[in-house]
């Protein structure tokens, strides 16, 4: 199915659905001059993946649902969110539709925002105006022209100057509607001096239909603030995925990615941060696990403009059966960037022979009083590790497993919530059997 296929949704359909959405003027706008340039704009070309044939244009746009209470959510999602006590500061969107919202008195009182994204677009307007398609720009390529023009749901999560929380907020985004597609774009936003945690989850149910997921972050910590991102990404083999994280990080900020992509459909992800200001601070960690047939494409980017600043990059991925991934990190130091650091590790498990896993550590350096390092490696599991586990009388497999926990541990043990922590080692458990 190629992504050269022309798009199934004009002009008129566009003004419609942000019409019966109540949009301003302002996205509607946007949406339009998107649209013209989804027809316009090249896809993008992920290095050394083929997305020629990809699923990028077969899927419901088309959202419908209404509110639920807790004890009407699916299983799948409640599991998620733990009891109805620990649903604070929590969304649910569910094919698309915004299904359950709540959010702490806390978090109120101290003027805090968190609500999905269409409901802020209208009752947040300028707000939402200031960030939205700010850090990705619409014109990139073309999977972000359409992504504008035909994004459907999301959060939007704003923390006002001073404000710190320790109450994580959390968003599940759930299709088990096999041919709805999901275009999700979320916003952080957390002013100076201020702190938020913030997890989202991402899954679906259509292993043999097939969907495409578009979802986009924009991440904004302004002078002094502190802002930790987690988010499992376990959509089905049928769904398509693109998904693209950005942050922006003013002086002194900071910025946490611990990202659990385990997607077992054809994905390109993009999670790039910019150190704007002196002095700010980011750390990415990402696990993955490839199996089956399926191709993916991963690319961790930190770039350094400002003085004293620090990146730091560790990628940890388990490849098996057939599958093929490509892991790129690139540490960019600009000129000017003088007294900063970059670091970043990528690491490859390899569980079978057809697997494959390109690590590829890039540095990039425009400025001379500065320190960089990379390291990277691909291989097999150490046979000495087996052989001690199996010679204390664990069975091979079990042995197998527990490497696998321990290799893929640096980045599970930084997930925010313990309830996601137990969703993720749920995951690698089904994906390492």
């Amino acid at each position: 199915m190629s992504v050269e296929t022309s798009l199934r949704f004009d002009k008129d359909y566009v003004t419609q659905f942000s019409g019966s959405r109540q949009e301003p003027a302002w996205l509607l706008e946007l949406r339009l001059r998107a649209l013209e340039l989804a027809n316009e704009l090249p896809m993008p070309k992920p290095d050394k993946t083929k997305i020629d044939n990809w699923n990028f244009t077969e899927y419901k746009h088309e959202t419908s649902g209404s509110a639920l209470s807790f004890s009407e959510l699916p299983e799948e999602v409640k599991e998620l969110i733990g009891s109805e006590s620990d649903a604070v500061n929590t969304i649910v969107v569910l094919n698309g539709t915004p299904v359950f919202s709540a959010i702490g008195e806390e978090a109120k009182s101290k003027g805090v925002i968190f609500t999905d994204i269409a409901t802020a677009v209208t009752e947040h307007s300028e707000l939402v105006q200031k960030y939205f398609m700010k850090a990705v720009a619409v014109d990139e390529h073309r999977l972000t022209a359409l992504h504008t023009a035909l994004f459907t749901s999301g959060a939007f999560l704003y923390v006002p100057k001073n404000v710190e929380l320790e109450t994580p907020f959390q968003a599940v985004f759930f299709n088990n509607d096999n041919e709805a597609g999901l275009f999700n774009s979320v916003i952080v936003a957390a002013e100076d001096n201020s702190s938020v945690t913030y997890v989202e989850n991402f899954l679906s149910q259509n292993n043999d239909t097939a969907s495409v997921a578009s979802a986009v972050s924009e991440v904004f910590a302004g002078a002094g603030s502190k802002i930790v991102y987690g988010a499992v990404d376990n959509f089905a083999k049928g769904m398509t995925s693109y998904v693209n994280r950005r942050g922006r990080a003013e002086r002194d900020a900071r910025i946490e990615w611990a990202l659990g992509q385990f997607n077992d459909g054809n994905t390109v992800s993009d999670n790039t941060t910019h150190l704007i200001g002196d002095g700010s601070f980011t750390d990415t960690k990402t696990v993955t696990i490839g199996r089956g047939d399926q191709k993916q494409n991963f690319v961790a980017q930190i770039f350094n403009h400002g003085k004293h600043s620090e990146g730091y990059i560790l990628t940890h991925g388990v490849m098996k059966d057939s599958a093929s991934s490509i892991f790129n990190g690139i540490t960019k130091i600009e000129h000017g960037a003088t007294k900063s650091h970059g670091e970043q590790t990528e690491r490859v498990l390899m569980l079978s022979e057809k697997a494959r896993g390109d690590a590829n550590p890039i540095l990039l350096i425009d400025e001379d009083d500065v320190t960089a390092g990379h390291a990277a490696s691909v291989g097999r599991i150490d046979p000495i590790q087996m052989f001690y586990l199996m010679s204390r009388g664990i069975p091979k497999a079990e042995a197998e497993r527990l490497i696998i926990h321990g290799f893929l541990a640096p980045v599970v043990n930084e997930m925010p919530l313990e309830s996601v922590k137990k969703r993720l080692v749920e995951v690698i458990e089904r994906k390492v059997r």
